[in-house]
């Protein structure tokens, strides 16, 4: 694409004292007159670029001017002015910072870095569902600081029961999961997990964070998630299931399914979590067609209970 190239051609003007059109048409591969229209392109556009000619002549940026894009191509350029469209879950401030950069980039490149910018909408609301406009929660831009300037937090909290508990804590990240956001932090008791829409209050501090050497906030978010994913569907069942049957349990499972190997029979081991019992065997009863638990036999039972159920019912 020829903005990737004025961007190559800028790039090659900041690194070098001076370049030919022919050391550009051989850089990036196009003959020397695309090369030389593509360096009046960039002085049209307005970037201080100048040409001598003769011996020893070329092309130079005037005064060695810059123009900050170092390390950016234009398609890295157009996805990072994605974050600043209508469509991002940015906040205004982030937003703004970017579409003033936009501005400092030169034409050929604003063009297609505005038009990133609105290229994209996103429709959170479900087809006939409510509208639903989540807000950044109030103390959000307080941890978020707290996070970065790496200081304790007085934290008051509103927990399930409705009691409102005060603590200090070490912040260690921010995670936005859905509409809700979550604060990652370590606390007297061991790292923890706040809700930040349950912050009733937060005082920061000037004591540093205590940060262990080896955290990654993704890392330990994923942890995090799983045991979650686990506590909430703490019941697990074995079963074999058909291996066409297997695009639909990961349909109707999704992350709940954990798919092993094959059986003698030609058939497929999987695990399958669910809340208790008799939910996971009414979320079976339907796919019997392509799998068959193996244990535990209380869910077993059940299934059976819902066939003769469904047999009475409808025979």
């Amino acid at each position: 694409m020829r903005t990737d190239r004025l961007v190559a051609i800028l790039l090659m003007l900041q690194r070098r004292e001076q370049t030919t059109a022919a050391e550009v048409a051989r850089e990036l591969e196009v003959s020397e007159r695309t090369a030389r229209r593509d360096l009046d392109a960039l002085a049209m556009a307005g970037v201080p670029v100048y040409s001598t000619q003769g011996r020893g002549g070329g092309w130079r940026l005037v005064g060695g001017a810059r123009t900050d894009l170092s390390g950016l191509t234009a398609s890295e350029a157009r996805a990072l002015f994605l974050v600043a469209g209508q469509a991002s879950a940015a906040t205004p401030a982030v937003k703004a910072a970017l579409r003033k950069l936009v501005q400092a980039l030169p034409e050929p490149f604003r063009v297609q870095a505005e038009a990133a910018a609105s290229s994209l909408v996103t429709d959170p609301q479900r087809w006939g569902s409510s509208p639903v406009e989540p807000r950044p929660p109030r103390f959000l831009d307080e941890l978020q600081d707290a996070v970065i300037r790496g200081v304790q937090v007085g934290l008051g909290y509103l927990d399930r029961e409705g009691a409102v508990t005060e603590r200090t804590v070490h912040p260690l990240g921010i995670v936005a999961k859905g509409p809700s956001w979550y604060l990652v932090a370590n606390t007297d008791a061991g790292r923890r997990t706040f809700r930040i829409d349950r912050v009733t209050s937060t005082t920061p501090t000037e004591d540093p964070v205590t940060r262990p050497a080896d955290f990654d906030l993704a890392t330990s978010w994923r942890e995090i998630a799983d045991e979650v994913d686990r506590k909430r569907t703490p019941l697990e069942i074995q079963a074999v299931c058909t291996p066409p049957g297997i695009s639909i349990l990961r349909i109707a499972f999704g992350n709940r399914l954990e798919v092993g190997g094959p059986t003698t029979d030609g058939r497929i081991e999987v695990v399958i979590r669910g809340h208790n019992e008799y939910i996971l065997a009414g979320e079976l009863a339907g796919l019997v067609e392509w799998t068959e638990v193996t244990s535990p036999p209380a869910v077993r039972d059940r299934l059976a209970s819902i066939g003769n159920a469904l047999v009475k019912l409808y025979n």
